[in-house]
């Protein structure tokens, strides 16, 4: 069996009622005949949305069929034993040209209850924020049950949900159960469960090209939804050079950030999982005993979790995602 390697995805493009061209004007991705791009999905084990890799001796292969193949080698002993041959993260880069609806996602507890695979914790991590964009994370009230289906019911919502500007570098946690919305002018990346079930509360009244409101999952929200306000909606982090700075760190992946102006070594013979690092400013180049790769803005590699040893270069000053699961 060949050594593996740090893997690269051909991207699967997403044409959305609220997307723009930012994945093509920013990222420079080529989304092709789509007259928009709301999302990039640039690793994906998402049945029937698999990425295949571009890079080396496996390209053409789907994700998950390496994870079955190679198993512990790509993506850690553990974590092979709890996930199988699912990969368990969907990493992808989204731009938002117009409001997205206002949704929430089941927890894992309740998606295999409703046997729909896995629940969807995620989490943003903000590339490029036009002057007053903003976003919806959770309630700016206490409300029940009871009290939201009046406020949903009566065209209300807005008005006890919490809205939070949003600016480059701002992260947001959002676990399953709270709603959430994302608004025009942002560009993200994103990090999240391999899960694809959301349940739309609301769509802002808007139609598709063929007249027609989108599907909306009023009842099956419900059960979903977290009513408690919490005091912070947003990640605080304190930003430092050449260093490793912990984002979020949750039982569904850990998210750290690099912002770097010299090579920095990074040294995982205690991790057992695979790396990804997403490209979210920049440019990088990623050394391994066996080569190199390149990490642009809107990039994402996989390093498997055999390769424990690699140095990082900044062509330049470069901001990296680093994930993986412990």
């Amino acid at each position: 069996m060949n050594t593996l390697y740090p893997l690269k995805f051909q991207p699967v493009f997403k044409d959305k009622i609220w997307g723009g061209r930012k994945i093509k004007d920013v990222l420079g991705m080529d989304f092709g005949k789509l007259p928009n791009c709301g999302e990039v999905w640039v690793v994906s084990g998402v049945e029937g949305n698999p990425t295949l890799v571009k890079n080396g001796f496996l390209a053409g292969n789907e994700l998950n069929e390496l994870v079955s193949v190679y198993m512990g080698d790509l993506v850690g002993d553990d974590v092979y034993e709890k996930y199988g041959d699912e990969f368990p993260l969907l990493v992808k880069y989204i731009d938002a040209n117009d409001w997205l609806s206002i949704q929430v996602h089941p927890d894992d507890e309740l998606a295999a209850k409703r046997k729909i695979g896995r629940g969807k914790t995620e989490m943003w991590y903000i590339i490029e924020a036009e002057k007053g964009a903003e976003l919806i994370s959770g309630f700016s009230q206490k409300v029940d049950k009871e009290t939201y289906q009046k406020y949903l019911n009566e065209g209300r919502l807005k008005e006890i949900l919490n809205f939070e500007k949003v600016e480059n570098g701002d992260v947001f946690f959002i676990p399953a159960g709270r709603v959430h919305a994302l608004g025009p002018g942002i560009l993200l990346a994103e990090i999240q469960e391999t899960s694809d079930t959301t349940y739309r509360i609301y769509d802002w009244d808007r139609i598709d090209a063929s007249g027609m409101k989108r599907e909306l999952h009023t009842r099956e929200a419900l059960d979903a939804i977290d009513f408690e306000v919490y005091d912070d909606y947003k990640t605080h982090y304190r930003p430092k050079k050449n260093e490793t700075v912990p984002l979020v760190q949750c039982p569904q992946f850990t998210t750290n950030l690099l912002e770097y102006d010299k090579p920095m070594s990074k040294d995982f013979e205690e991790l057992d999982s695979f790396v990804i690092y997403m490209g979210v400013e920049g440019s990088s180049v990623l050394k391994w005993d066996g080569g190199e790769e390149e990490i642009a803005l809107g990039d994402a590699v996989v390093l498997p979790n055999v390769i424990n040893h690699i140095e990082l270069r900044p062509q330049g000053k470069a901001k990296l995602l680093e994930i993986y699961l412990v």
